[in-house]
């Protein structure tokens, strides 16, 4: 016995030694793994260098494009406005300017595209290549091809010359000093520019209300009312952990909570404390236990039991959707429905995020974890621009550091910029359980012991999915019909992940699509369902409120205390309160 023990305390050992030297090599990295990426470039290298078929086919794609392009410039030198050979993807603006189509910048954009094209082809259709690996080497091709991109280089890019030359080069000048002003707030953990204009309980988180209940994880906002009356049943909000909670409650002409205080309902919010390296051991069932039940019991206390409309955004509804399946398992009926905003519990198909995580990735990432206690959501958010390069990364280099011009910041901006840290045992089982084992949609999930189950849900639920979501593709958020036996309405906004939920009325441009597919009706595929439902006008806020009006109460009713004086759930702080600014 004593040997085996020495053998465990060894292995521990060398354990540690991997897991440090894996914690080292990604600070150079930036998180990424090496590894994950050359196991992806090597599956697809290898069978690519088994497939004469797909090379040789490569070799005539090469040949057929040069000939286009060649095609395309004779036409060019005998008719100026003779049409291009190639057009951008959608969603690519990079060259839409009239500055674009005059030579030689027509014929670099041109080439660049066709080549972006036989990059593509590729990268795609090798066989025997894994899907992971095929998007994985795609991915770090097209990252590569960006850096070279007509748009991103000062001299290949007509608008910038043009400035350049307007200006007398001054643009150059300023650029550089946005760059250097840029490098000094990053290099001392300073915000970015012009965050300072919108201040958390000043500018933005300004609806008014008191801080109810606080433990180690949560403090629990309840919000004054703005009406007489009230709807029996508050509304219950659980934001994800990587994120302030005040995205629902930005500037006052775009805060959701706001909204639905002067609509009638009694609101109230979890704040959750940014962690540190201390609460490394904190589980995801403690931010269940800690958060969502305890906040549940906080507000059947205040407003003497009633009955709550649980609403979850991103992982705040994954966790919700958890407690409320768990909660069904052992008859708690507390809950009278539940509202996802951009939420998954099946991640089978989780978009272009997959392409940081598989079991290499994830290796990587806990020894960073186990080092540091923490994971920063900075580094969350990194991998979130290089998944938009084109629009968060490349667009401000560009606007910012060649056209020497600020890109004015916004509260939305603003608030992305206020990173949270997530623990190290949460967020590994996190990635484990449900995003790469996919525990929760199998029926493997486990809650106090008992795999739970999410068909035992049966309070109806309202969800949300957003067009052009790159963490919570829409697609993967209706899957929720597939899980579920129960009522479900679902909405598809306009927008992306944030801007689709931050949606308010008189929002120029906003439109949504939404239906109701009762428990014992057949569920479509989310490509039926899109063409078979009607897209209106206008933000899906006032849709929710009538949604959630019809299953309230018909009588409403005074509005309950802020908190409970004398209790643990007494009114403290004015809100945001103090987690919300934790650094």
């Amino acid at each position: 016995m004593p040997y085996r023990g020495d053998d465990q305390l060894t292995s521990e050992g060398f354990r540690a030694a991997d897991r440090l030297a894996s914690a080292t090599l990604a600070r150079a990295t930036f998180g990424l793994s090496p590894q994950a990426l050359w196991l992806a470039f090597a599956d697809w290298g290898i069978h690519l260098a088994g497939a004469p078929g797909k090379r040789t086919d490569l070799v005539l794609k090469a040949g057929r494009k040069a000939a286009r392009l060649g095609s395309h410039l004779f036409n060019c030198a005998l008719d100026p406005k003779a049409p291009c050979c190639i057009e951008p993807l959608p969603g690519d603006s990079r060259f839409s300017g009239p500055l674009w189509q005059a030579m030689p910048y027509r014929a670099w954009y041109q080439a660049f595209l066709l080549t972006q094209q036989w990059w593509h082809n590729a990268t795609h259709e090798v066989p025997g290549v894994s899907k992971h690996h095929e998007d994985v080497v795609s991915f770090a091709i097209r990252q590569v091809l960006d850096v070279a991109s007509p748009a991103n280089l000062p001299f290949a890019n007509p608008e910038v010359i043009e400035r350049t030359v307007s200006t007398g080069g001054t643009n150059l000048i300023e650029g550089a000093r946005n760059f250097l002003e840029d490098v000094g707030h990053t290099l001392s953990g300073r915000p970015p520019v012009g965050t300072e204009a919108f201040r958390v309980g000043e500018e933005v988180a300004t609806t008014p209300g008191k801080v109810v209940f606080r433990n180690e994880l949560i403090e629990l906002i309840q919000y004054a009312p703005a009406t007489k009356a009230v709807a029996a049943e508050p509304v219950l909000i659980v934001p994800a952990w990587i994120m302030k909670y005040y995205i629902l409650d930005l500037s006052p002409q775009n805060s959701l909570i706001r909204f639905l205080v002067e609509q009638g309902h009694t609101v109230f919010c979890v704040s959750w404390r940014n962690v540190t390296a201390h609460d490394r051991e904190l589980s995801l069932d403690d931010y269940r236990r800690l958060g969502v039940m305890a906040a549940l019991d906080a507000v059947g206390a205040i407003t003497g039991g009633a009955r709550v409309h649980g609403c979850g955004y991103c992982l705040g509804g994954t966790l919700l959707t958890i407690a409320a399946a768990a909660m069904a398992e052992r008859d708690d009926e507390r809950l009278a429905s539940l509202t996802l905003f951009a939420a998954q519990v099946d991640f089978t198909e989780p978009g272009e995020l997959q392409l940081f995580i598989d079991d290499s990735q994830l290796a990587f990432l806990e020894a960073m974890m186990w080092e540091r206690g923490t994971l920063d959501a900075s580094q969350m958010a990194g991998a979130f621009q290089m998944l938009r390069s084109n629009d968060l990364v490349w667009s401000r280099v560009v606007h910012d550091y060649l056209m020497g011009e600020r890109q004015p910041m916004n509260d939305l901006m603003a608030w992305n910029a206020d990173a949270t840290r997530m623990p190290y045992r949460m967020h590994s089982e996190y990635l484990r359980k449900l995003f790469l084992d996919n525990d929760l949609a199998s029926g493997r999930y486990v809650v106090e012991g008992r795999p739970i189950a999410l068909q035992n849900i049966r309070v109806p639920i309202f969800a949300v999915g957003t067009e052009r979501d790159h963490v919570a593709p829409w697609r993967s958020a209706y899957k929720i019909h597939y899980l579920t036996d129960t009522d479900i309405t679902f909405v598809l906004s306009s927008g992306g992940h944030n801007a689709g939920i931050v949606s308010e009325p008189g929002h120029k441009g906003r439109h949504f699509h939404m239906a109701t597919t009762p428990a014992n009706a057949p569920r479509l595929d989310p490509d039926e369902w899109m063409v078979t439902v009607a897209d209106h006008e206008g933000s899906w806020w006032l849709a929710w409120h009538e949604w959630l009006d019809r299953r309230s109460a018909a009588a409403e009713v005074a509005p309950p205390p802020l908190g409970l004086p004398g209790t643990q759930y007494a009114p403290r702080e004015d809100a945001p309160g103090l987690y919300v600014l934790q650094g």
